[in-house]
């Protein structure tokens, strides 16, 4: 399979590109994120690791327009069919709509929701074109319910899945599908800090093996929605 992930270079989208690489078919990768140190690792992590996979990576800034459209680009011109595209990319800034730092609302918007977008559109119509493929948004708990001190990222998270939904229903046809995912409290640079010695939230392998397994469903069947909190619930 050919794999599309944004931002794979730590959190939940390195823990899903681990998940599909562990895969003894042997899958394609095309990988980004902002910092390409951080790539170059994580490429050659994987294809060290996964002999089988071809990993190929690039610098994508998604909050910049002109950036994810060059990321699209070289993956059309490398790929005729894309099987899996995992819009994972995104920035947590703390703060209520009131005092939040000015800016922050554009700034989330444009990674959390304009990136996913363009780039989505960018793909579509190879996916259509062969009548397949799976789209996962990570979305949020966020994405579901107001919470104190999550100001412009909630909003941000609910027009994700305002997205997401939208694009479940036009994609119906085509033989695409789409999935939300909306985890609760993940360990990931969000939660950077914490101590997790008892197990209060969950890991990102926990979402990847979701993911995974809602991969490889029967063409005649789609996980709408995978919705997953820590075992005592949100914090």
């Amino acid at each position: 399979m050919n794999i599309v992930i944004t931002g794979a270079t730590k959190g939940i989208g390195k823990a899903i590109a681990e998940a599909f690489a562990e895969d003894k078919q042997g899958h394609t990768f095309y990988l980004c994120a902002r910092n390409e140190t951080s790539l170059q690792v994580i490429g050659k992590e994987l294809q060290g690791r996964f002999p089988r996979t071809n990993i190929f990576t690039r610098v994508c800034d998604m909050s910049e327009r002109e950036s994810v459209a060059a990321f699209a680009a070289w993956i059309l011109q490398a790929a005729d069919k894309i099987d899996v595209l995992v819009n994972n990319a995104g920035i947590f800034i703390p703060g209520s709509v009131e005092q939040e730092e000015e800016g922050s609302l554009e700034k989330m918007m444009a990674v959390n929701l304009f990136g996913s977008y363009h780039l989505t559109r960018a793909l579509i119509p190879v996916m259509k074109k062969n009548n397949s493929g799976h789209i996962f948004n990570i979305c949020s708990i966020a994405s579901l319910k107001a919470y104190s001190n999550g100001g412009a990222y909630s909003i941000s998270k609910f027009a994700f899945y305002g997205f997401s939904q939208n694009l479940r229903e036009e994609m119906k046809p085509y033989g695409i599908k789409v999935t939300s995912v909306l985890p609760g409290a993940v360990l990931t640079d969000s939660w950077s800090g914490f101590d997790n010695s008892s197990k209060r939230i969950m890991e990102a392998s926990d979402i990847a093996k979701l993911v995974y397994a809602a991969s490889f469903l029967s063409p005649q069947a789609c996980v709408e929605e995978i919705l997953v909190r820590p075992q005592l619930g949100d914090l």
